[in-house]
C-alpha cells in the first residue's frame, strides 16, 4: 500500500540548509511530510523547542504539504500515533549511514511495521551539521551559506550564548596541560632544562 505520510525527525537545533534539502525532496515524495522536532533529553539545545519550531515553520512556509511539529519519547510511537510507516532521514556521510542503520534496526525492532527511508544530501549539503553551524556562528564565521537566512539572523542574535558554550569547551583543550603551557610545550618550545 503506497504511503501518504512520512515523518522526517530531528533536533534541528538549528534547521540547515542540509535540513532544508531533505524536507523539500521529502516533499516531492510523500502527500505530507511531518517535520517532527524531537526533544531529545541527551542534548542540551541551544535553541529551545519554540524557537526551533518557530524557525522551521518559517523556513517552510512555502512547501504546502509540510507539517511542523514537536515530540517526545519514541520516533516509532509518534510515527503511528499519526498513522504513518515511514520515518524519512537524511544521510551526509559514511558514519551517518552506520547510526541511522543501527537506529533504523532498532526502529523495526519496537515497530515493524515502520520503515526507514534514506535520503542522501546533495554533495554541496554533505559536510554541514548543525553542530558544525553553532560553532562557526559562535566563532563569527560567515554562516550565512549553509543556513536559512532566517536561521543566520537567530544565530546572531544568540552569539553571545555560543561563544560562552565554546569557551567553556575550549578550556583545557588544544594543546596540553597547564604544566606544558607553563614549560612552552603548548607553543612548540621545547622546554628548558
Amino acid at each position: 500500500m503506497p504511503q501518504r505520510l512520512a515523518v522526517y525527525p530531528g533536533t534541528f537545533d538549528p534547521v540547515t540548509n542540509g535540513h532544508l534539502d531533505v524536507i523539500r525532496r521529502g516533499a516531492e515524495l510523500f502527500e505530507e511530510l511531518v517535520v517532527a522536532c524531537a526533544v531529545n533529553i541527551t542534548k542540551q539545545p541551544l535553541f529551545s523547542v519554540q524557537e526551533r519550531l518557530d524557525m522551521l515553520r518559517e523556513v517552510t512556509a512555502g512547501l504546502s504539504n509540510v507539517r511542523v511539529t514537536s515530540f517526545g519519547g519514541m520516533v516509532v510511537d509518534f510515527v503511528q500515533s499519526l498513522g504513518g510507516r515511514v520515518i524519512l532521514r537524511g544521510l551526509r556521510t559514511f558514519s551517518d549511514y552506520e547510526s541511522e542503520v543501527q537506529m533504523a534496526y532498532a526502529n523495526r525492532t519496537f515497530a515493524p511495521g515502520v520503515e526507514t527511508l534514506f535520503i542522501c544530501a546533495n554533495l554541496e549539503e554533505s559536510f554541514i551539521s548543525s553542530r558544525l553551524i553553532r560553532e562557526a556562528a559562535a566563532l563569527d564565521g560567515d554562516i550565512r551559506r549553509f543556513v536559512p537566512s532566517a536561521v543566520a539572523r537567530r544565530l546572531r542574535a544568540k552569539s553571545a550564548a555560543l561563544k560562552a558554550d565554546v569557551a567553556l569547551h575550549s578550556k583545557g583543550k588544544g594543546g596540553g596541560s597547564e604544566g606544558d603551557h607553563q614549560r612552552g610545550r603548548a607553543s612548540g618550545r621545547r622546554p628548558r632544562r
